[in-house]
């Protein structure tokens, strides 16, 4: 179940209360008047079936509420209602399975904003990657991959493909490709540091790695396993459960490959620099075409099930 909180110009509320009054997804409404103090206007409040909303907020969108008032979603956690159990009952579709495009699009955007927050966070993780590979230890690996932000900006080409926000993809291409130098840079600079004063040497770049060769040396089971952790991600991203995203972060070497690249171009090491940036290359191409893929696929199943919801509310509609 979701909650829309609209604030709406006193012209449009008429119109609003209609699209919302007519359909039999929404379980509760309630109009608030001239509440609104900007806009002038109404507080419209509505509790909806969570498989209903992108086909209400695209009649609200129409209207045009968006540019002279606002929408906001907001997920209802806990609810008591007959009223609403029976909203989602006659709704088509699953709760957990529905994507909520507004709250993806969204989310995309906020995830793939270059900021100082993505910066930091891609600096730390790709020097706790440099340290890893120095140690040979896959414990630090994995913190390295579940400490790195780039998974938001990858989802969000995906969603900026199918969606056909080109503003976004350019704001996510940007992100990744800068995030990931100014890692790679922060790191390369460590590790000439840590070369310096001798705490770490060509022979620990070099020598045997058990435990983090995979780093450098891409395989057909790189790209898999990234085309099938993307898709997980996304899934879990779009749907009502998120338990999903941690596995993702461990499965992609995307973060350890940065890491190696630095410590590859600190020693002077050619193998080491494009092993890791092949390794790099074919997961982010990987996940970009699984999150690409899989919001196709949902964007595909859930016009169908619009479609049979419109059959549905046009036949409750004839029998009144």
């Amino acid at each position: 179940m979701l909650r829309l909180r609209i604030s709406a110009p006193a012209g449009l509320t008429g119109e609003v209360m209609k699209v919302l009054s007519d359909d039999p997804a929404v379980s509760s409404l309630a109009l608030i008047s001239e509440a609104s103090v900007r806009p002038p206007g109404d507080i419209v409040l509505a509790d909806v079936a969570r498989e209903a909303a992108n086909d209400i907020v695209d009649r609200l969108r129409v209207l045009g509420v968006h540019h002279e008032g606002s929408i906001h979603i907001e997920p209802v956690r806990t609810w008591l209602s007959r009223q609403g159990f029976d909203a989602e009952r006659r709704t088509p579709g699953s709760s957990s399975d529905t994507v909520v495009w507004a709250e993806v699009t969204q989310r995309s955007y906020e995830e793939s904003e270059f900021n100082w927050t993505y910066v930091s966070f891609m600096v730390l993780a790709t020097l706790i990657a440099g340290i890893a590979i120095v140690l040979d230890s896959q414990i630090l690996v994995i913190g390295a991959m579940v400490l790195g932000p780039e998974f938001g900006a990858i989802a969000a080409l995906g969603v900026a493909l199918v969606r056909r926000r080109f503003t976004m993809l350019a704001l996510a291409s940007r992100t990744l490709l800068v995030g990931f130098a100014i890692g790679i840079a922060a790191t390369t600079v460590a590790a000439l540091l840590g070369r310096a004063l001798g705490w770490v040497t060509l022979h620990d770049v070099t020598g045997p790695r058990p435990g983090t060769a995979f780093i450098y040396t891409p395989d057909k089971w790189s790209f898999i396993v990234a085309v099938i952790a993307a898709a997980a991600g996304v899934l879990s991203l779009t749907s009502a459960r998120v338990g999903g995203l941690s596995g993702v972060f461990i499965s992609v070497t995307t973060i350890p490959a940065a890491g190696n690249v630095a410590l590859g171009l600190a020693f002077g090491v050619p193998q080491e620099i494009w092993g890791s940036s092949l390794q790099l290359l074919v997961n982010l191409t990987g996940m970009a075409l699984a999150g690409w893929a899989t919001l196709a696929l949902q964007q595909a199943i859930w016009t169908r099930i619009s479609r049979r919801r419109a059959r549905l509310i046009s036949r409750l509609g004839r029998k009144e």
